[in-house]
C-alpha cells in the first residue's frame, strides 16, 4: 500500500494543488463569482450616480431661476401646484391618477 503511494506521490500532489487552485479561482473574495457579483454592483451604482447627477442638475436648474434672475413663469408655476391658485374666473380641475 505504501509503495503504490509512493509511486503515486505526484500523481496525488499535483491533483490536490489542481483542486485548491480551481476552489480558489472559482470561490473566494477574488474569485469568479465574486467578480459578476461586484460587477453587478458596480453597474448598479453608475446607473444610481447618473440618476443624481441629472436629479442635481435639475434641481441646481431650478435654483438658478429663482435666485439670480427672478423668472416669474416658473413662480407662477411653483404657486399654482403648491397652493391651487389660479387667476379670477378661471376654473382648475384637479385629475388625480387611479389605479382602480
Amino acid at each position: 500500500m505504501f509503495n503504490k503511494l509512493k509511486k503515486n506521490y505526484f500523481l496525488l500532489i499535483s491533483t490536490f494543488l489542481i483542486l485548491y487552485f480551481i476552489f480558489n479561482l472559482l470561490d473566494g473574495e477574488r474569485g469568479l463569482f465574486s467578480y459578476f457579483k461586484k460587477k453587478e454592483i458596480l453597474i448598479s451604482l453608475q446607473n444610481e450616480e447618473v440618476d443624481l447627477l441629472n436629479k442635481i442638475d435639475n434641481l441646481s436648474f431650478k435654483n438658478s431661476l429663482l435666485s439670480e434672475k427672478l423668472d416669474l413663469d416658473f413662480i407662477e408655476t411653483l404657486i399654482r401646484k403648491k397652493f391651487l391658485f389660479g387667476k379670477e374666473d378661471e376654473t382648475l380641475y384637479m385629475i388625480d391618477k387611479n389605479d382602480n
